[in-house]
């Protein structure tokens, strides 16, 4: 990301910015590749702020047709069924964004992203996806991990009023400001197959609930062979049970994975969008920063329930990654 200076069009459309950020954190933007799966509405809100914020590209792929359930969420599809009939939610949402900023550009990948190879991935320096299985999140982190540069990799997903942001940054350096000097850091992010198959009794003393709770629906849903969101109400004593069989297995008490918090998040699947809102513009901040290098990145989970309002960070590493 390292090179051309900011063209005299970029410096004036991003001064704003630019007096927050400075100079070269929007150079290291504005030439940044992005590559996002799964057009929900999270993703939606995150691609309007990454866009708005000047990167130099954004590859979208999702090859799903409109429902209901996404024009509910994704303000970037045309109301208008005669603009979005036979469109691929990817090519709709890349038309509205190339409004936003026409000095991004925005384009559709047509495929499936988890047959991508490693060099399609060494193409881009961020990796979002969503609304994809745990076999495919586990697949491309994998692939990311072994491409010949560091490629930032986010996991972001929503389930009513609840949202889950996962964050790789691999091996990552960093500068942090402390009053008048600057001091450069370094953390070591673990995988995502490492960050959720830690043993529970491995676990902080207080990790959040939200964490295990959607490990079980991951594990239901991967177990059933369903898609992500493809769960219903009728659905809750099978999760109920496979709670149980994993508390046992791992001589873990039940009650910290609270049966009415499983049955909030298999009773309505659809996203919250002012919950949207929040974990976009969570999930663009952490971006700006890794791209930027410049703040304290979260590392490495990010968990936000609206019905207490709170945001909760959590360090999740196995302490023997070996074992």
């Amino acid at each position: 990301m390292d090179g051309e200076e900011l063209t005299e069009q970029e410096t004036a459309l991003y001064d704003r910015q630019i007096r927050v950020w400075g100079v070269d954190a929007q150079r290291r933007l504005s030439k940044a590749h992005i590559l996002v799966s799964g057009m929900k509405g999270t993703v939606v809100e995150f691609c309007k702020n990454i866009v708005l914020a000047g990167v130099g590209s954004l590859t979208l792929v999702d090859s799903r047709e409109v429902t209901e359930e996404a024009l509910s969420a994704n303000f970037l599809i045309p109301p208008d069924e005669n603009v979005y009939s036979g469109k691929t939610l990817a090519e709709l949402c890349c038309d509205s964004l190339k409004d936003f900023n026409p000095m991004v550009r925005v384009s559709v990948e047509k495929g499936d992203i988890s047959s991508f190879g490693g060099d399609f991935y060494d193409r881009f320096d961020v990796v979002v996806i969503s609304s994809c299985s745990f076999a495919t999140k586990k697949l491309i982190n994998e692939k990311c991990r072994k491409v010949s540069k560091r490629v930032a990799f986010y996991t972001v997903d929503c389930r009513d009023s609840c949202g889950e942001i996962y964050v790789d940054l691999q091996n990552y350096t960093y500068s942090k400001k402390k009053l008048d000097q600057t001091d450069e850091c370094q953390l070591q992010y673990p995988s995502f197959e490492e960050s959720v198959t830690i043993p529970w009794r491995a676990l902080p003393k207080k990790v959040t609930k939200l964490y295990l709770a959607m490990r079980v629906i991951e594990r239901f849903e991967e177990a059933e062979g369903r898609n992500p969101g493809e769960i219903s109400i009728a659905d809750l004593p099978g999760v109920l049970k496979l709670k149980k069989e994993l508390c046992d297995a791992q001589s873990f008490n039940e009650s910290h994975v609270p049966d009415a918090l499983l049955e909030r998040l298999v009773s309505d699947t659809s996203e919250f969008p002012p919950v949207c809102a929040i974990l976009g513009g969570i999930l663009g901040q952490e971006v700006i920063k890794a791209i930027s290098g410049k703040g304290d990145p979260l590392k490495n989970f990010f968990f936000f329930d609206a019905i207490d309002g709170k945001g909760i960070i959590e360090d999740i590493s196995n302490p023997n990654p070996g074992s």
